[in-house]
């Protein structure tokens, strides 16, 4: 019920800034609190939510479809749920101090991105599911295209198409599976139900739709293409939203839509799914060792850890999905602080080109420190939260008992050693080096508080990781 109040809430707020007059930071304070809100409300439910359906509400809806706004609140779900509160936190310290153009419709988009998001991870209706997915795309859309460098337009208008032809493929298949439920319901129970009367062939087709939708959203190769020049078009606070949550929404699909819904065609097609995975990881690593652009190098690095994650949900092992759904929290933090610290840099040096900047160490110690912690947070160091999901997900595809196990497993690890290759250099360019800035720009209060907040995260999670591998156990 608090989640719903939640989506309410933010929906509310959303329309709310639209209207406050020009400028007004009130717009940043609702952004903010709803975050907390949403944080707090998503705390208190992950201790009761081992089973999904007791915390669930149900209200009719299209009664005449069969489809009623069901949500579920499972583990995965309201971990989901958490992150989305934090990135909307962050971002809102993030441009606290920032004259950001436009702001109150920057504010009221981001407010109706939160709410899509939300609805995504808690639906337990198919059709409920599609609406909401649809829901957070839309203001991210406006949030792409009316905010960020020159090409924003272009790049962002790709991102659309994209996503769009893939949730169109999607809504052809969950209304193909809605014609074969036993009880013609949208509901997810019996969208589950509906594997004991498709046939192999219809679950592969079916599985294929589906995935390439989620595959977009993540993305792996070869669905990839939009995401680097939209990373680096967009404005950074709304690359966060992109890569710290909405990644995580293919994911979720795969897990709770896909997966259990067609087993069959899961099994089958796991071993080229895993070798796309793999694919996607050493590509992007290879990639991000040769840019220069320090937003396409984040870009790429968040392509191989979501190719890590979902080789790892399809190893068909339980400490390799376990594995998957600690490393999206994690991911999310470290993502997070990624662009926290490159909206910093731009800032900074007034250029995103890692051949021009150097010599941030000796202007500003405090944010050094803050880099170094999250860039080893992002190639998984012991004792940071990285590693232990990197742990169970590389030993989980090692056991998945596909014929070339071994080999994913190794071509998937030299995307680790190539992650630590370019993430060092890119704390080589930035914080040694001559110094290659004239003004010095010191850290805001806000941002002290965003910088601290992904640090402990990292700090606690990595020194003590139990509770959250307990929380998917």
């Amino acid at each position: 019920m608090y989640i719903l109040i939640a989506i309410i809430a933010a929906i509310v707020s959303g329309i709310i800034c639209f209207t406050l007059p020009k400028g007004s930071k009130l717009a940043n304070l609702l952004l903010l609190l709803n975050g907390i809100f949403t944080l707090g409300t998503s705390v208190m439910m992950l201790g009761q939510s081992k089973n999904p359906t007791a915390l669930g509400i149900r209200y009719e809806w299209l009664t005449d479809f069969n489809a009623s706004f069901s949500k579920a609140f499972g583990p995965l779900g309201i971990m989901l749920c958490l992150l989305s509160g934090l990135c909307f936190i962050i971002l809102a310290l993030m441009t606290n101090q920032i004259n950001v153009q436009k702001s109150n419709s920057f504010y009221g988009f981001c407010l109706l991105s939160l709410a899509g998001l939300l609805g995504v991870f808690t639906a337990y209706d198919a059709l409920l599911f599609y609406i909401f997915w649809e829901l957070a795309l839309i203001p991210v859309y406006f949030l792409c295209s009316m905010w960020g460098d020159e090409d924003r337009v272009k790049v962002s208008f790709k991102f659309f198409i994209y996503t769009f032809v893939g949730s169109l493929i999607m809504l052809i298949a969950l209304i193909y599976i809605y014609t074969k439920t036993p009880d013609h319901s949208f509901n997810w129970s019996s969208f589950e139900g509906a594997q004991l009367i498709l046939t192999g062939n219809e679950q592969m087709v079916l599985f294929i739709m589906m995935f390439i939708a989620f595959a977009i959203k993540m993305p792996i190769f070869p669905f990839h293409t939009w995401q680097p020049e939209t990373y680096n078009q967009t404005y950074t606070p709304v690359t966060m939203i992109l890569s710290a949550v909405m990644v995580k929404m293919g994911l979720f699909g795969l897990y709770t839509w896909l997966m259990p819904i067609l087993p069959n065609a899961y099994i089958a097609l796991q071993p080229l799914i895993i070798t796309l995975c793999v694919i996607s990881i050493v590509y992007a690593s290879l990639l991000a060792l040769v840019q220069k652009n320090i937003k396409k190098i984040a870009a790429y690095s968040s392509i191989a850890h979501i190719g890590l994650m979902c080789a790892a949900l399809f190893s068909n092992k339980s400490i390799g999905t376990q594995g998957a759904m600690v490393q999206m929290f994690s991911h999310g933090v470290n993502i997070m602080g990624m662009w926290m610290l490159v909206y910093f840099i731009e800032r900074h040096f007034g250029t995103k080109n890692i051949t021009k900047m150097g010599g941030l160490a000796s202007t500003n110690q405090s944010f050094t420190i803050f880099l170094v912690i999250i860039t080893l947070a992002n190639i998984a160091l012991p004792l940071t939260n990285g590693f232990p999901g990197e742990f169970m997900m590389f030993n989980g595809i090692y056991n998945s008992g596909i014929q070339y196990n071994i080999l994913m497993t190794v071509l998937a690890g030299l995307g680790v050693i190539l992650s630590a290759v370019y993430s060092l250099n890119l704390v080589q360019k930035v914080a040694f080096g001559e110094n290659k800035t004239v003004a010095v720009t010191k850290l805001s209060t806000a941002e002290w508080l965003g910088f601290i907040i992904i640090t402990a995260l990292i700090l606690i999670f990595g020194f003590y990781p139990q509770p959250l591998i307990n929380l998917f156990n």
